[in-house]
């Protein structure tokens, strides 16, 4: 995506994000706003979180909008910032721990729950397979090298080696909405450890004062999905436009409002 532009027009019906990628036909793909939900006060609007104090009932109405509107069944992870990708199918129960999900099952909706953290889709460019990562800095960092952006490359291989670029298939990714390189700020410990595991991902990082940074996310998971060998990679380009932070008629922001919805990133085979 050239630098500067604005996250993708969207949905006419319902006010969220189609992503502009070149995904096959039968992968299709969503992220939601604020709009198109019944929740009140600080959640006001579409909130999908269960776990962040708002009505149960105006929730439960949200997920359902979203089902309907993907066509199946949205399958809601206990999110817990770390590096785990499970395999999804018609009987995966909402609440199972993990921060990413994979599937080949049409119908089964790969949904990660964002407010400010960076949700990743991924496919390939032969279609067959879907994921969804959640990708705050903890997660992305991992342990060892390896975060939750390699471990959700797994799932695709051998069907598509990440660095089988330019073959007939090929893994393609899509990163949404997140907090901007303008808004967030981390310790030294966070810059080192990522600089210590690539010591490239000092250009992500701007000093802001005195052990405080400001810290590029979208940028170091593109860095990320790069070493691995993925290198077409959509949406987030790290400008104003997609910063959940900046734009709160749109997007929920836990680290603006402390109290905040939450959207998702859905990712599915038809």
């Amino acid at each position: 995506m050239p630098p500067g532009r604005a996250p993708e027009p969207a949905s006419p019906e319902h006010g969220w994000l189609i992503p502009d990628w070149p995904a096959p036909a039968g992968v299709r793909s969503v992220f939601t706003t604020r709009q198109g939900g019944v929740s009140v006060g600080a959640y006001a609007g579409l909130n999908l979180g269960l776990h962040v104090a708002d009505d149960a009932a105006a929730v439960a109405q949200n997920r359902q909008r979203l089902a309907q509107a993907v066509g199946g069944r949205p399958v809601f992870l206990n999110q817990v910032h770390g590096t785990k990708c499970i395999e999804l199918d018609g009987r995966t129960p909402d609440g199972t721990e993990a921060d990413a999900c994979t599937t080949s099952h049409p119908g089964a909706v790969c949904t990660i729950m964002v407010a400010d953290c960076l949700p990743v889709l991924l496919t390939t460019t032969g279609g067959g397979r879907v994921a969804a990562a959640h990708a705050g800095w903890r997660g992305l960092l991992g342990q060892g090298g390896t975060g939750v952006l390699e471990q959700t490359l797994e799932s695709f291989c051998p069907l598509a080696p990440a660095n089988k670029a330019g073959g007939a298939t090929e893994i393609i990714a899509w990163l949404g909405p997140c907090i901007g390189p303008g808004a967030f700020e981390v310790g030294d410990e966070v810059r080192s450890a990522f600089v210590e595991a690539l010591p490239q991902a000092q250009a992500f990082f701007q000093p802001l004062s005195a052990g405080k940074w400001l810290a590029d996310l979208p940028g170091l998971a593109r860095q990320r999905l790069q070493a691995a060998g993925v290198q077409r990679i959509y949406g987030n380009d790290g400008s104003p436009a997609w910063c959940t932070v900046s734009n709160p008629s749109r997007f929920f922001s836990h680290r603006r409002d402390r109290i905040s919805g939450r959207m998702a990133a859905c990712i599915w085979l038809e």
